[in-house]
């Protein structure tokens, strides 16, 4: 699983080094799904990040598409826009993936990224927008923290 925000810098390649743990998670089989040595990475234009993930995250997608009439427009937007937004970025031998021009540019990735685990899936953030993410989510979910004792 996906645990934890490592704060990283892209080099001047725009490779990133994975955590150690996060390849781990990666490369974990789903049935179905064929794995290599990397990970999927998606734009989350809703969020103003990049989502990532081994086979189970893929699946994840591919179940949202399938649940889809074939040949649906709701199915031809979702295939439009999952399968060919998303990359498949491979692990070098240092354990680093580099990260696309057009996903870096569209989310102002530069130098220091943050990397933020979510179990099944991790996300890649500009500092100062995950900060004012989180800020929004702690106001979006104050009421719910608060009953939870969060």
């Amino acid at each position: 699983m996906f645990l934890s925000t490592h704060e990283k810098q892209l080099d001047a390649k725009r490779r990133l080094l994975v955590p150690q743990d996060f390849r781990a998670a990666a490369l974990v089989p789903f049935e179905g799904i064929d794995s290599f040595d990397g990970v999927y990475c998606f734009a989350m234009k809703t969020l103003g990040c990049l989502e990532c993930g081994g086979a189970e995250f893929f699946s994840h997608y591919k179940t949202l598409i399938d649940a889809q009439p074939f040949g649906s427009a709701a199915r031809r937007g979702l295939e439009a826009r999952i399968y060919s937004g998303m990359s498949r970025l491979s692990f070098d031998t240092a354990g680093r993936v580099t990260l696309p021009d057009a996903l870096c540019e569209q989310f102002n990735i530069r130098e220091a990224v943050l990397l933020t685990g979510l179990y099944d899936r991790f996300q890649i953030w500009n500092p100062d927008a995950y900060a004012a993410h989180l800020a929004q989510q702690d106001g979006d979910l104050s009421g719910l923290f608060a009953e939870l004792g969060l």
